[in-house]
Formats: C-alpha cells, structure tokens, sequence
C-alpha cells in the first residue's frame, strides 16, 4: 500500500449512514454492504484527501488510541481488493 496517496470510495459505490441499522452501508447497485463501526469510521474518511496516515492519525485521536496503522492498512487493503477504495491520482 503506498500511505502517502491519498484514498477515495469507488464511485460505483456510495457510503452513507443508515440511521435505522445505526451504522453506515456502502451502497451499490447489486445491493449493500452492512459496516462494522470502525469498517465505517475508516470509509467515512476515505474522502479523496485524507492519506493512510491521515486516516490513522484522525482515529487514534478520536479514539484516543495508539497503534492503528497495521489495523487500517489491513482493512484498506481489505477493501481496495473488494474494489470499494481506490487511490485518488
């Protein structure tokens, strides 16, 4: 994974917040993908700007946590291979 690109949802997808569910979805036209909160924290961040680190940082600091990097980088790659996450150029 290159950490200084920056990471944006796929735009044959769509990201929002279902209040129902309490939790975000990512929507497609197959269908929809139910988020865990830290699955939905990661994409809400996926902006087109924000970098891994930037995502990473943002976290621990909402969270107050230390040592997510590994835990983001796996979800992301995770998520790149599904096709929702690709690098902003």
């Amino acid at each position: 994974m290159q950490l200084e690109k920056s990471l944006a949802i796929n735009t044959h997808f769509q990201l929002q917040w279902e209040e129902k569910q309490n939790c975000f979805v990512l929507l497609y036209p197959e269908g929809m993908v139910q988020l865990s909160q830290s699955a939905g924290e990661i994409m809400n961040l996926c902006d087109g700007k924000n970098t891994i680190i930037d995502i990473t940082n943002a976290l621990e600091e909402k969270f107050n946590l230390v040592g997510l990097l590994t835990d983001v980088k796996e979800f992301l790659e995770d998520a790149m291979n599904r096709k929702w996450v690709i690098y902003n150029d």
